[in-house]
């Protein structure tokens, strides 16, 4: 497969996080998680704008009203970018001092699901995956995860996929997308660091799920079924999740991180925690809104 990407931001972040496309708007936003920053680019008009925050930004969705839920080290705020005014809508207790959330979107039930993680280098098994309703009321859904990572949901929504980075593995289960209740999970795919230990995550119109292996600097699509389509060598080197893009939802933007890496390596891989884009021979998703 041969791939023209594009640099889209070329500023390098720690960590490079939730791409989502705002249709309303046709423009790109993303976190910079340790920075505590949404950024937004309207591709069309090369127009730029930053959102500064107190504190780790970890994900972000968007809202029927205009606004962003937001998920900071552990609170859920509602957040309007025309004023920069905040509102806090949920709080969680994390186990331990160094934890943060992780990893969230908004889901076809109009809920935001959001996972946590252990900062700590041992990453314990203390992290959960929540559901955060537009009432501020709090559900656990997962528990004794490590690094919550990859939600997405298929076409029709009755599918949701969410992973353990450090599992690694990722899985699938059913969902109810009027009461946001899921049911059946099963194992859906086991990676390997040498595959690409799985990050954040969007599904196609063909109901195929396109995972981030940052470990492996590698883009992957999987089946409906689990089996693997495509890898795609990502050339910002350490990509941590993709999201569809673009009038027609063709585009694939994917963020990056340089976090970790030693000197020489961010000198090799000058790419490492840009944002880059490429036509992906397949179509995404409509962005799920946050029912406010």
């Amino acid at each position: 497969m041969d791939i023209s990407f594009t640099v889209v931001s070329n500023l390098r972040h720690e960590v490079g996080e939730c791409p989502t496309w705002d249709e309303r708007r046709q423009t790109l936003l993303w976190t910079s998680i340790t920075d505590g920053r949404i950024h937004a680019l309207t591709p069309a008009t090369g127009q730029r704008q930053v959102w500064q925050f107190n504190g780790p930004v970890a994900s972000f969705g968007l809202c029927d009203t205009g606004r962003f839920v937001v998920a900071l080290r552990n609170e859920v705020v509602l957040f309007d970018p025309e004023t920069g005014t905040a509102e806090t809508l949920a709080t969680v207790a994390h186990a331990v001092h160094r934890m943060r959330f992780n990893d969230g979107k908004v889901g076809p039930d109009g809920a935001f699901w959001v996972g946590s993680m252990d900062e700590r280098p041992a990453k314990e098994p203390i992290a959960r995956l929540y559901r955060v309703d537009a009432l501020g009321r709090v559900g656990v859904i997962v528990e004794r995860l490590q690094v919550a990572n990859g939600l997405a949901w298929d076409g029709e929504g009755t599918t949701m996929y969410f992973s353990d980075s450090r599992g690694p593995w990722v899985d699938a289960f059913d969902f109810d997308r009027a009461g946001g209740g899921v049911s059946r999970r099963r194992r859906f795919v086991t990676l390997s660091s040498e595959a690409g230990r799985p990050d954040g995550a969007t599904c196609d119109t063909d109901n195929c799920y396109w995972s981030a292996g940052p470990s492996a600097s590698r883009l992957n699509r999987f089946s409906p079924q689990g089996e693997l389509m495509a890898a795609i060598e990502m050339p910002n080197f350490r990509p941590t999740m993709p999201c569809f893009g673009g009038p027609d939802l063709s585009t694939l933007y994917v963020t990056s991180l340089t976090e970790g890496l030693t000197t020489d390596q961010v000198e090799q891989h000058a790419l490492a925690g840009t944002v880059v884009a490429f036509e992906a021979g397949a179509r995404g998703l409509p962005t799920h809104r946050f029912a406010d």
